[in-house]
């Protein structure tokens, strides 16, 4: 575990000095699916899957519902601001609680909480009834169940797998969350223009009745004992000032911040360009979230089989994710920009990934709570400041415009990140030749000297 500044808290090198690959503490190449034969991982991976499909057929039903309430895309995007808002407002104090408390009864209520504001949410769109602000207030309750929500579920792996799988864990968590994207928006489309939203709502609320009945199958013996912390004053601060030490925490937590505030905004996106560009409706606007999920699912089990989570990796990816955003918002069809979904899809999972884990690893166990907290705040909360400017930019200047600023900042913060981040490290750039192929990688300064030779 890093505790200070250094070649660890930047882009890694290669080779004997690589941090990850001397430190004990860090996975190896391990099988795709090891943390399945875990039981209660197994359970717990099992009641997501049914979770995730209904959490799916939800955001598509959601999203398609404001739309064809406003006809607006900021509608949409205030929709999403609104559900990450209570992140952004409370997420460090979730993430204190979770700290204290036990991960398995946490997750029971808060689980609970979004089964009840699901089935309210359909219970006034099948009777007819909905209007769009009830979108609003259900998705902002849906936000503040998140708010311990998603800390408690990311540092409850731990406690489900250990750290010897931790990395596999949470890369099959978002394969997992993947392969339900796959079947969420295709059966969320037939749902939307078979009998209407209110059954995809129905649907995810009855949904939660799986991962529900597998926390309560679960064995408390078989958790792995993980220190909680105490209670006591200062604890929010603790956690910030625990972050801001550490280069490798706080600066992987600003560049996902950068892209989850402007890159991610998909809702916003892709049913303007469903709608808007290429006049297509409902079908579409799913065909568009089945084939990103195709190319998250394939980067998700590459992260698998990953046996290290380094921040070069990130960049790279960061960089990729946006400059493809770029390249998509330019396509003259509609089969073109669907097919560039894939690979945007490989992308943005790398960067989820790999910064979930690296920080993870990171990140002292009675601690993990609050850190994930910070985490998954300027990830996703990032969202109430991104998504109504994302919205505005494309209603008023169009959907391409908007589409290539989201992955322009993306790709602009990955570099500048990157860049800082071999500052930090006391790296440089190195480009040469190894066994007749030309690499390109950053190595400390002080071995200048040694890879002359090679450049």
């Amino acid at each position: 575990m890093s505790t200070g500044s250094g070649a660890a808290s930047a882009p890694a090198p290669d080779g004997p000095d690589d941090p990850t690959t001397t430190r004990p503490d860090v996975p190896r190449r391990t099988s795709m699916f090891a943390s399945l034969k875990v039981r209660n991982y197994r359970l717990f991976f099992l009641g997501q899957v049914v979770s995730n499909i209904g959490t799916w057929m939800q955001r598509i039903a959601q999203d398609w519902l404001v739309l064809s309430l406003t006809g607006s895309s900021a509608a949409v995007g205030i929709t999403t601001a609104l559900q990450f808002l209570p992140m952004l407002l409370f997420g460090l104090y979730g993430g204190v609680l979770v700290d204290r408390l036990r991960k398995r009864p946490t997750l029971l209520v808060t689980q609970s909480a979004m089964a009840v504001t699901a089935l309210a949410l359909a219970v006034l769109t099948l009777s007819g009834h909905v209007q769009v602000w009830h979108v609003y207030v259900a998705a902002f309750a849906m936000g503040l169940a998140t708010v311990m929500d998603n800390p408690a579920r990311q540092s409850f792996v731990a406690e489900l797998v250990g750290r010897d799988q931790l990395q596999n864990a949470v890369s099959l968590n978002s394969a997992n969350f993947q392969s339900a994207r796959l079947v969420g928006p295709a059966v969320a489309g037939l749902m939307i223009t078979g009998v209407g939203t209110g059954w995809a709502f129905l649907a995810n609320g009855l949904s939660f009745v799986a991962p529900l009945s597998c926390l309560l199958l679960m064995r408390a013996r078989e958790l792995h004992v993980v220190q909680r912390a105490a209670r006591g004053k200062g604890q929010l601060r603790e956690g910030l000032h625990y972050v801001a030490g550490r280069p490798e925490l706080i600066w992987t937590i600003t560049l996902v911040g950068f892209i989850g505030t402007f890159g991610f905004n998909f809702p916003v996106f892709l049913s303007a360009f469903a709608d808007d560009v290429f006049d297509a409706g409902a079908g579409a606007y799913s065909l568009f979230n089945t084939l990103m999920a195709v190319g998250s699912l394939a980067g998700a089990l590459l992260a698998a089989r990953r046996g290290t989570a380094r921040l070069r990796v990130l960049i790279a990816a960061a960089l990729g994710f946006g400059a493809l955003e770029i390249v998509a918002s330019t396509a003259p069809s509609l089969w073109l920009f669907a097919l560039l979904m894939v690979p945007i899809g490989v992308f943005s999972m790398t960067v989820n990934v790999t910064a979930n884990t690296s920080i993870q690893m990171s990140t002292d166990p009675a601690m993990r709570g609050r850190v994930m907290a910070l985490y998954m705040m300027v990830f996703l909360g990032g969202s109430p400041v991104g998504a109504p400017v994302v919205g505005w930019v494309t209603d008023t200047y169009g959907a391409r415009v908007g589409f290539a600023a989201g992955g322009a900042v993306a790709a602009t913060a990955a570099l500048v990140i990157g860049l800082v981040l071999a500052r930090v490290g006391n790296l440089r750039l190195s480009v040469g030749w190894h066994r007749g192929h030309p690499q390109v990688r950053f190595v400390p300064r002080e071995r200048r000297e040694e890879l002359a030779p090679a450049a």
